[in-house]
């Protein structure tokens, strides 16, 4: 009975770790894009952003 509880922690333990594992891949994929799309728009058009047109 004792090897069984063992085990069944074992799995759990095993099973948190490599979700957290792959939550912190995600998360770092996903911070990635981010940067490269805003790299990506600061490319597009260096002025963007720079100056505001006003009619009165």
């Amino acid at each position: 009975m004792e090897v069984s509880f063992s085990l069944s922690k074992a799995q759990a333990s095993l099973g948190q770790k490599v979700s957290l594992a792959l939550a912190k891949k995600t998360l770092d994929n996903v911070e990635q894009k981010g940067q490269q799309t805003v790299e990506m728009l600061k490319a597009s058009h260096p002025t963007l952003g720079k100056s505001i047109d006003i009619k009165a």
